[in-house]
């Protein structure tokens, strides 16, 4: 089976999971489940969700086992989006093609939805179904805790706020884009290593392999903001050069930051050396992060 035809499968099971939790059947505040299955339900890549249930496979955990975990990390990453989109962060109008969450409901509704996506994360991980070993259920509400939390993805974000009003560098761009899209990436890697109970130097060269793919997904990021329309990639372009923002294209240019992707990625597929055909999926979504049109 191909990557995209993989891709797709993993996208429609996780998909599926998510279209039965977040149900707005029974619930006491509806609006916020409305809102709460906006965000994470529609157009996407699943890419974060697909990383962690491949690399579980590669330790023989097939796809239902993993699915929790997977969505879990998905819930974050959605909550992620709708709280970036808001006027006091990123200010997006525009997300996967349809309004963002506080346009198409208001602001406080999608604050709540938001923090409502992350919270269920942990609700899901914590439970019983997600693994029999509450060890490992501990150790992935840990993880995530660490990749989404002040020195991991908000901190990121954090420091990406702060970038306004910064001297443009090119360590400073690394360090913010290595926490703020690369910790929930090197998640799915650690997660589905979690689940498969690989050993640490395992664990140390998929985590290395997700940090490099993730450094060239934001580098792939950046070029397609330069270089796409907002009709392509489904929201607003040229958003962080009209805040002052510093980029990988605005420090590098275009055909350095190109260059630099293709280094990243080669590194990542490097790592994976020691995994042997087991890991060619995760080789082939390293090339998939620099090849992608949105």
């Amino acid at each position: 089976m191909g990557f995209e035809q993989r891709l797709a499968q993993n996208a429609t099971a996780v998909d599926g999971w998510l279209d039965e939790r977040i149900s707005e059947a029974g619930v006491s505040a509806p609006q916020l489940w409305r809102a709460m299955r906006y965000a994470a339900l529609g157009a996407g890549k699943r890419l974060r969700p697909f990383l962690l249930i491949e690399t579980a496979a590669m330790f023989g955990v097939g796809r239902e086992a993993a699915l929790p975990a997977a969505c879990a990390l998905e819930c974050v990453h959605c909550y992620s989006l709708v709280h970036d989109d808001l006027p006091a962060m990123d200010d997006d109008d525009l997300r996967r093609g349809r309004p963002t969450v506080h346009k198409h409901f208001d602001e406080a509704t999608a604050i709540l939805a938001g923090d409502s996506l992350l919270t269920l994360a942990f609700e899901i991980l914590s439970a019983d179904a997600t693994h029999e070993d509450a060890a490992i259920r501990v150790e992935l509400v840990r993880a995530l805790a660490r990749a989404c939390g002040a020195d991991g993805m908000a901190g990121g974000q954090m420091l990406d706020l702060a970038a306004e009003t910064m001297p443009a560098k090119l360590d400073d761009t690394r360090l913010i884009q290595s926490l703020k899209t690369g910790c929930l990436i090197k998640h799915a890697c650690h997660a589905g290593a979690i689940l498969g109970r690989a050993s640490e130097e395992q664990t140390a060269q998929l985590v290395l392999y997700a940090g490099k793919l993730g450094l060239a997904f934001q580098i792939a990021d950046d070029l397609l903001d330069h270089e796409s329309s907002s009709e392509t990639i489904g929201k607003a372009t040229q958003k962080d050069a009209d805040a002052g923002k510093a980029t990988f294209v605005s420090l590098l240019g275009a055909d350095e930051a190109r260059a630099m992707a293709h280094r990243q990625v080669a590194q990542a597929i490097d790592a994976l050396s020691g995994f042997g055909a087991k890991a060619d999926m995760l080789r082939a979504a390293a090339r998939f992060a620099i090849m992608r049109e949105k």
